[in-house]
């Protein structure tokens, strides 16, 4: 038997249900595939940061955008995320990073956008009153935060179900086949799904669907690692990262403090497994206490990590296929996918229904991998101290680079 459907979306992480909630908000008929359940991977254990602060600057128009979902969150999938405002802030340890963040918040201004903002230490001092004697500023967005990303993957899913779509865990792709204008989803289970348009949204086994299109791309995965301590009397509200290490810090409603960043463990797509790499960990550790002295021999609880995708410039892929139609890629967040979910949904549902979009996504097709510089080719706007979010290891001068990934998980 066939299952007919409008679109099939494949990937069950945040990224999948945000884009099968708004297609069905559009009177789609959708079938969502996931090959474990709803937010097996990354999308339900990253560090939940919702940053707008320092971004690569591909992604800064499409970012800003996607706080005007946030701060609405609980209108459109029922259920507020554990959503809180109260500003990200990476931290600058010396007056070289902070002349680094100051040259950052005047590219972001040059292209438009005022929502970066530079502090130095008196500022830095009164809202964060427990940071190292040594640190001298930064930069900060005041409205930026974190939510929880367990509770909003699923709100997102729940959501989705609500309006229509049917939502099948246990059920991997298998092969992709033309059927005339339409696509045939071939299940591991032998079940087949028909739709005309197949949205792919497979994390870090996206890159095995866009090759069966004729889409190749080349896309590593990461297993950033996350620790949650004991208990500690309140004492931080914004979420905090840093210029010069690699560093996700926050506290939770609980007490508990949360600690990312990229630092990377092992992971193995083959059998998606994670194991944690303990000296890489311990350099998190160390990176917190740097920066809050009150964290020595603070006890932890857990740490984790999960599979996701990178691609190799570290920006995601979200726009229609370059080889087929009726395929439209949503993957390789690497990293700091999190609070880009909720709008790129609706870039999604726009590329299906409209054929287009009006949000900001230049930059962030395939096409830019057709004609890529020599490695090592500096990349416009990407080495005036751009960087960023959620969870392989590197050394500090390709840290420099890509930083904009490092706070785990926004």
């Amino acid at each position: 038997m066939t299952v007919e459907a409008d679109v099939v979306v494949v990937g069950g992480g945040l990224h999948g249900c945000s884009s099968a909630l708004h297609l069905a908000q559009r009177g789609q008929r959708v079938v969502l595939l996931e090959r474990r359940h709803v937010g097996r991977h990354s999308s339900g254990i990253n560090a939940g940061g919702v940053r707008t602060l320092n971004r690569d600057p591909a992604e800064i128009g499409l970012s800003v955008a996607g706080m005007e979902l946030w701060r609405r969150i609980e209108d459109l999938v029922g259920d507020d995320c554990g959503f809180h405002a109260h500003g990200q802030i990476r931290i600058a340890e010396t007056e070289a990073e902070l002349e680094k963040v100051a040259r950052r918040v005047e590219l972001v201004r040059g292209m438009g956008f005022r929502h970066e903002e530079l502090i130095e230490r008196d500022e830095l001092r009164r809202l964060v009153p427990a940071a190292a004697p040594h640190c001298v500023g930064g930069h900060i967005v005041r409205d930026d935060g974190a939510a929880d990303p367990y509770r909003t993957t699923f709100a997102f899913g729940r959501r989705a179900k609500a309006l229509g779509v049917d939502i099948r865990e246990g059920e991997g792709l298998a092969a992709l086949e033309r059927a005339g204008a339409d696509w045939v989803v071939v299940a591991e289970s032998g079940r087949r799904y028909r739709a005309p348009v197949v949205v792919n949204a497979a994390g870090a086994w996206a890159g095995d669907i866009a090759a069966m299109v004729g889409d190749h791309v080349d896309l590593r995965v990461r297993a950033s690692m996350m620790m949650v301590t004991e208990r500690m009397p309140h004492f931080l509200d914004p979420v905090i990262g840093a210029v010069g290490r690699k560093l996700s810090f926050k506290q939770s409603d609980a007490g508990t403090l949360v600690i990312g960043g990229g630092q990377q463990g092992i992971a193995d797509r083959a059998t998606e497994r994670t194991r944690i790499r303990f000296a890489n960990l311990a350099r998190s550790a160390e990176a917190a206490i740097a920066l809050f002295p009150l964290m020595q021999g603070v006890r932890l609880v857990r740490s984790w990590c999960g599979i996701e995708a990178e691609t190799v410039d570290h920006v995601p892929v979200l726009g229609r296929s370059v080889a087929a139609e009726g395929i439209v890629h949503s993957f390789g967040y690497s990293g700091h996918g999190f609070q880009l979910g909720p709008i790129c949904g609706a870039v999604v549902a726009d590329l299906v229904t409209r054929g287009g979009t009006n949000l900001p996504i230049a930059g962030l097709g395939l096409e830019r991998f057709q004609a890529r510089p020599a490695e090592g080719t500096a990349v416009a706007g990407r080495d005036q101290g751009v960087p960023g979010a959620d969870g392989a290891d590197q050394d500090q001068a390709a840290a420099d680079q890509t930083d904009r990934r490092a706070g785990a998980g926004g």
